[in-house]
Formats: C-alpha cells, sequence, structure tokens
C-alpha cells in the first residue's frame, strides 16, 4: 500500500477526540482523574495511535496489537477511557484489512474479534439482555467497517481494471499499425523465402543431375508449378488473414506437414512435436522451425536435422538443430537470404513472451533455441504457502479462545445465569445472517433478497422469546441496515449497466416487511399509542429511510454510468483509428505486392507449365529479388510513412479488429464460414464490417463470439456475449447502418443480436464514403 497523509492523519484526529472524550468531559465536570490513569490511557493512545499509523503495511498485526492493547486497558481505567480507540480504532484498522488483504482473512478478522470480545464477556461477568444487545451493535459495527473496506478494494481493482484497459487500448491504437506491417513483411519474408527457395534448390539440383536422373526434371517442373500456386494462395492470405482458426488444421499437423515438404526435398529430418494450442505460442513455433528448416535447406542441403518442440506448464521449447552439411554437398541457395531471418525469429519468440538464441554448435552445425510460454503463462497472483489458510484459523482459534482460561481457575462473582436464551445472542445470530445474506448477494442474488426481506420478520420473535427490555425499536432497525445496503447495491447495478431506475418491488416489499417488524415489536412490548399512529410513523420512518437507500444507489450508479460511457467511448475511437490505420498500411503493402512477387511468381508457373528449367530457377530467383526489394520499400514507408485519408475497413479486417478487442483484455472471436462470398458488394461489405465494429462497441468484459454466414443471397451476423448490443442506443445505430439497404435486426435473447443484409442490395455508400471505399473492399 502506498503511504498517504491519511495513514497519520486519521490516528491523530482519533487520540484527539478519545482526549475531548476522556480526560476532558472529566475535567468539564469537575473530576480531575489520577495521575496513574493518565499515564496508562497515555501509554494505550500511544500503543493505538502508532500502530493505526503503520497499518497500512501491517494491517493484520495492527489489529490485533489495537485491540490487545484497549483491552488491556480497559480493565485499569474508568468507562470511557478507551471507548473511541476500542470502537472507532479497532473498526479502523479492520476497514484497512479488508481494503489491503484477501476477503477470508478480513472476514476471519471480524467473526475473530467479536466472538473474543463476546466470550471475553462471558467468562468475566455473564451475559445480560444490555451487555449482549451491546456486543450486537459492536458486532455490525466490525462488520460495517469491513463491507465498506471490501467495496473499496472491489472499487479500486475496478478502476485499476479500467485503467489497464484504456493504457493497453491507446498503446495499441498507435502499435496496431505497426504491428501489421511487421505482420506482413515477416509473412512475405516467410512464404516467399520458404517456397521459392524451394524451388531454387529443386531446379539447381535437377539441373546438376541432369544427366545421371533426368527423371528429376520432370518432377522439379511439376514441384515449381504446384509451389507457385502456393505461393499464390499464401500471399492471398497475408493479404487477407482468416479472423478466425476454427477451420484452420491444428499446429502439430502444420508442423507435420511442414516437416514432411521439407523432406520431400530429400532433407533428414527427425521430429518431437507436442499438441500446441492454437495461439500466439503455435504461430511462433511454426515460424520458427520454418525459418530454421529453410536455412539448412539453402546452407547446408542435406545435413542430419532434428526438431523438437515439447509444450510445458511453465515454458514452450521450440529446438531446431542441423549437423554439420555432408562432404561435397551444394549450397544452390546460399546467396538467396536477405539477412532477416534471425531478427523476424527473435521478434516473433519477443512478441509471443518468450526468447530467442541461436549459433553454431561443437559439431559444426546450427541451432536455434527458443523458449516461449507455456499453459500458465497468463501472469496469475501468487500463490499462499501450503498450510497458510490452517495456519491462520489455528491463530484465530487461539485468540479466540484465550478469554476462556481464566474461567477454568476463576469462579466470576457476577456471572448472571439464566435458563432463558439472551437476547444478545438471538441478535447476534439474526445479524450475522444477514450479513453472510448479504456477502452472498452477487453469486445468488434472488436467494438472498428473499432471505433479507425473511429475517427481518425473525427479530420481534426473538425480542419476544428472551424477554428483551431495550427500546422496541432498535432491533428491527438494526435489521434494516443491511436491507438498505442491498437496496443501493441493486439499484446501482440496474442504473450501470440499464441506464434506468429498476422496478420498486423489491424497495415497496422492504418497506412493508420491515414496517410490519416495527409495528409487531413496538406493539408487542404495549403502549398507549394507537395502532395506526404507530403503523403510520413507522412505515413513513422506513419508507424514508429506504428512499434515501434508493437515492444513493441511483447517485452512485448514475456517476459509476457516466464514467463507464467515457471509457468505452475512447476505447471505441482508438479501436477505429487503429483498425483504419493498420489497414491503410496493409493495402499499401498488398498494392506493391501485386506488381512484384505474385507477377514473377506467375512467370515462374509459366516457364515451368512450358518445361524450361533454366527459366524456371531464374524466374524464382527474380521473385525472390523481388521479395526483398518489397520489403525494403516496407522498411522505407515505415521511415517516411506521412498523413493521408485512410480507406474503409471491410470485413478483410475483421481479424485487425479482433485483434485490437482482444488487446483490450476482451476475448472476442470471429468466424466466416465457407458460404460467405470472397468478393461482396461493397455498401454490404462495409456496412457488415461496421455492424461489427458498433456491436464490440458496445463495451463489455465477458467473451463475445461474431459469426459471418451467407444463405439464400443473405449475408448473416450472428453476435452472442454482447448483452449491451440489445439496447435501444445501439440497435438505432445499427438499424441506421442497414436499413439503407435492406437489412433487418432482431435479438434472440439477453446477449444475441442478428443482423441480416441482402447480397443484392444496391451499393448505397455511407456518408463520409469515397471511391478508396469501394477500393477497400476489392482486396
Amino acid at each position: 500500500m502506498t503511504r498517504t497523509d491519511d495513514d497519520r492523519r486519521l490516528p491523530v484526529l482519533l487520540i484527539v477526540a478519545q482526549a475531548v472524550l476522556w480526560p476532558g468531559a472529566a475535567l468539564l465536570r469537575g473530576t480531575v482523574p489520577n495521575g496513574s490513569d493518565l499515564l496508562v490511557a497515555a501509554l494505550v493512545a500511544g500503543v493505538v495511535t502508532a500502530a493505526l499509523a503503520l497499518r497500512g503495511s501491517r494491517p493484520v498485526a495492527a489489529l490485533v496489537v489495537v485491540a490487545a492493547a484497549c483491552a488491556l486497558g480497559a480493565g485499569p481505567l474508568p468507562v470511557g477511557a478507551t471507548a473511541l480507540l476500542g470502537t472507532a480504532g479497532v473498526a479502523l484498522a479492520l476497514h484497512t484489512v479488508a481494503v489491503e488483504r484477501d476477503t477470508f482473512t478480513a472476514v476471519l478478522c471480524v467473526v475473530a474479534l467479536a466472538a473474543w470480545q463476546f466470550l471475553q464477556q462471558i467468562s468475566l461477568h455473564g451475559l445480560g439482555d444490555h451487555a449482549g444487545l451491546d456486543h450486537v451493535l459492536t458486532a455490525l459495527l466490525y462488520a460495517t467497517a469491513c463491507g465498506a473496506g471490501l467495496l473499496v478494494r472491489r472499487s479500486r481493482r475496478a478502476r485499476w481494471v479500467a485503467e489497464q484497459r484504456l493504457k493497453r487500448a491507446e498503446s495499441e491504437r498507435h502499435r496496431l499499425p505497426t504491428v501489421e506491417r511487421r505482420r506482413m513483411e515477416r509473412e512475405l519474408h516467410d512464404v516467399s523465402a520458404h517456397h521459392l527457395t524451394a524451388v531454387v534448390v529443386t531446379a539447381g539440383a535437377a539441373l546438376g543431375l541432369r544427366e545421371q536422373r533426368p527423371e528429376l526434371a520432370g518432377e522439379a517442373l511439376e514441384f515449381a508449378v504446384e509451389t507457385g500456386q502456393e505461393v499464390t494462395r499464401a500471399l492471398g492470405a497475408v493479404r487477407a488473414p482468416a479472423p478466425s482458426r476454427e477451420d484452420l488444421p491444428s499446429p502439430e499437423e502444420r508442423l507435420l506437414d511442414l516437416v514432411a515438404g521439407f523432406r520431400r526435398l530429400d532433407q533428414r529430418i527427425d521430429c518431437e512435436i507436442d499438441p500446441l494450442p492454437d495461439g500466439a505460442v503455435a504461430d511462433a513455433a511454426y515460424g520458427i522451425v520454418r525459418e530454421g528448416l529453410t536455412n539448412v535447406a539453402r546452407y547446408a542441403p542435406g545435413a542430419h536435422t532434428r526438431v523438437r518442440v515439447r509444450y510445458g506448464d511453465t515454458r514452450t521449447d521450440v529446438v531446431v538443430t542441423s549437423a554439420a552439411p555432408p562432404a561435397g554437398a551444394t549450397a544452390h541457395a546460399a546467396g538467396l537470404g536477405g539477412g532477416r531471418g534471425q531478427g523476424f525469429l527473435r521478434s516473433r519468440a519477443r512478441e509471443a513472451g518468450g526468447t530467442l538464441s541461436s549459433g553454431p554448435t561443437q559439431e559444426g552445425g546450427w541451432e536455434i533455441r527458443a523458449a516461449l510460454p507455456g499453459r500458465t503463462a497468463a501472469p496469475v497472483e501468487a500463490a499462499l504457502p501450503r498450510g497458510y489458510r490452517a495456519a491462520q484459523l489455528v491463530a484465530a482459534a487461539g485468540l479466540v479462545l484465550q478469554p476462556l482460561l481464566p474461567a477454568l481457575v476463576i469462579r466470576p462473582d457476577s456471572a448472571t445465569t439464566t435458563q432463558q436464551a439472551s437476547a444478545g445472542t438471538l441478535f447476534a445470530l439474526l445479524a450475522a445472517a444477514q450479513a453472510l445474506t448479504l456477502l452472498w448477494l452477487p453469486r445468488a442474488p434472488r436467494t438472498a433478497h428473499t432471505l433479507l426481506l425473511t429475517l427481518p420478520l425473525l427479530w420481534p420473535l426473538a425480542m419476544t422469546t428472551t424477554h428483551y427490555t431495550g427500546p422496541p425499536l432498535l432491533p428491527p432497525a438494526l435489521s434494516l441496515v443491511t436491507t438498505c445496503a442491498a437496496v443501493t447495491i441493486r439499484t446501482t447495478r440496474h442504473i450501470t449497466e440499464n441506464g434506468t431506475r429498476e422496478s420498486v418491488a423489491f424497495p415497496l416489499t422492504a418497506v412493508l416487511v420491515h414496517s410490519v417488524a416495527g409495528v409487531v415489536a413496538v406493539l408487542g412490548r404495549g403502549t398507549a399509542v394507537s395502532g395506526w399512529v404507530v403503523g403510520v410513523g413507522v412505515s413513513g420512518g422506513v419508507a424514508v429511510v429506504v428512499a434515501g437507500a434508493v437515492w444513493g444507489g441511483v447517485v452512485r450508479g448514475r456517476r459509476e454510468r457516466r464514467v463507464r460511457g467515457v471509457r468505452d467511448e475512447r476505447v471505441a475511437v482508438w479501436t477505429e483509428e487503429a483498425v483504419r490505420d493498420a489497414w491503410a498500411e496493409r493495402r499499401r503493402i498488398a498494392a506493391g505486392l501485386e506488381t512484384t512477387v505474385l507477377s514473377r511468381t506467375a512467370d515462374m508457373v509459366e516457364e515451368a507449365r512450358a518445361g524450361r528449367l533454366d527459366a524456371v530457377a531464374d524466374r524464382a530467383r527474380e521473385a525472390l529479388a523481388a521479395m526483398r526489394a518489397l520489403l525494403d520499400t516496407v522498411r522505407d514507408g515505415e521511415r517516411g510513412a506521412g498523413p493521408g485519408r485512410s480507406p474503409q475497413p471491410t470485413l478483410q479486417a475483421l481479424d485487425l479488429l479482433a485483434h485490437q478487442s482482444r488487446a483490450t483484455g476482451r476475448d472476442v472471436r470471429i468466424r466466416l464460414t465457407d458460404r460467405v462470398p470472397e468478393r461482396l458488394p461493397a455498401a454490404v461489405d462495409l456496412a457488415a464490417y461496421h455492424a461489427a465494429e458498433t456491436i464490440l462497441a458496445a463495451g463489455d468484459d465477458q467473451p463475445a463470439m461474431l459469426e459471418f454466414d451467407a444463405d439464400g443471397g443473405t449475408l448473416t451476423l450472428t453476435a452472442t456475449g454482447v448483452p449491451r448490443a440489445a439496447r435501444t442506443a445501439v440497435r438505432e445505430r445499427l438499424t441506421a447502418r442497414v436499413a439503407p439497404l435492406g437489412g433487418t435486426l432482431t435479438t434472440g435473447g439477453p446477449d444475441t443480436v442478428h443482423l441480416r443484409l441482402p447480397l443484392a442490395a444496391a451499393p448505397v455508400p455511407q456518408q463520409g464514403d469515397a471511391t478508396e471505399d469501394e477500393e477497400g473492399s476489392d482486396g
């Protein structure tokens, strides 16, 4: 905890208030305390103040010291000498425990402290009605302080999560275009270098062995045609990556296919590959293995190579080890490297959260070794030591049972014995039941609300059973505290989520139940006032208190909703800007790709089909040279890119939208079925993308799934896990987007939205869309 002025200011104010209460009040009455009492009080106050000043770093220890000092000082001192320190001081320490420690520790401290004071009273003085009620009030004070601390801790955590989400969104807004540029640069290098290098190696080997093995020429030509077509498909995937990986082969299958492809080039490869989950680690492992095997084929053809991919709990090891090249082997592609491979490998490992090293082996070969995250890559809270909870329970039990030790050897003189249940005992049980119900409210709201409306009716019964003689309205008023807290929490949540007040059923029922409990408690004691006057008075008072709780929930809910709205709007704007800039970068690189690598690859395929093996090798080398030139252009564009109008994103930018949404901490999956056409009408393409963007911009923390499908001339978008997208304001924006194209919008549940767009819709550009928009849908 960061030290603040409140750590010192509050203890000082507390000791000043205690000094005013005693001995200040006694001096005003003309009673001068003796010196020994003043000395003991000063010692207790000093210890309590010091402990409270250090409560931020050691909250549990501070609580124990404060409680023990007040208990020891209460014996020799007059009544009231430590009253404020023993109540407000202990409550302040409890509040700090709840803020700084986990919920289990906070609740354990409240229960242990209340039980300790309860047993101390029983062992020394017995338990009467007045003393029992005092303990109930003290326990409620402790529970209130603990509950307030838990709310503060929850609010701090929520604010921290929101701030981290904003920071991630802002950081990714500036990083996404660069990441997209580097992704395409890396993929261009990987795809082109791998496939085209294989063509050069195969053609070179066939030409060198033309006399000895003439059949290799035909195989090399066939391989060149197949590889050229694969290059075209792979580069098309680079320009428009799939937003979902559900229809792709598993990472293990992709790696095994990769190894099998190199084995067809007469590379000797042994592999040990564990199953990997889809994601950044699998992508990084695939890229590292592919680059390693490509380098072996380029610089050490025929060398024995071992590939090992081990997926563990804490790390994933990716190792590619090659032996020294065999004697007499000719490296036909030794001069084709651009010198960027090692940098790309380290970039892949770093982006996946790992490290990479490479270098020669003692046997004359080469090894690439990467350490990537494993199953527990996500940061988790530090695990508690074994037996930590058990130690907490044992320590709490020892402190609680300590007051019973004197009862074993000392016979209390003034113990009060009775055959009837104590009012304080029953009141404590009812108060504890209501407090536990309130803690259970977030997990089972309906059950908790039912119990909170039922338990107040038991307080008049407890008063009658125990022959309670105190103020008749005090017990029902105590039961009203937890109900009002539930009303405030319920109203706050409803206002925050929906923007409108909830149904008045629960507050009205609460007023009715507590009014009945209060009237029964007063009339059961007996009073000279008429029943209807008691009913009106009690009902009016309860209604005012419950209305205050509702008003507090409304104020808090509106404030939280306003803060959340500002945060969601900023995230939406940053997401839109990031995707637009990254999409513009992708379009710029794709335009250069059309006139360089793809054209040279098409020439290579034509030469292969014509049976000209020498020209195939030349065209493959030219394609590799064009790839290197394009990579240089991409890097130059990174340094000299200037401002300009960005084209409107289309469905081909969905992977960027999903990436940016995940960067803000939300699990988003987007899937396009095989029935969605590769080319859509420009207006439909733009409207569908902006609809997906609007749905995700509605803001929420739960996982979302967007699925695009086409059937019968209609493009369908089904979004699940998006409860806020069904709100009126979001529905109006979506309707305005799809209505001009003849589209419809329906909801299939509290968190599901269905959107339909006819594929034959006339292209009706949205305001601000221009020629670039239609151009953007062509990629």
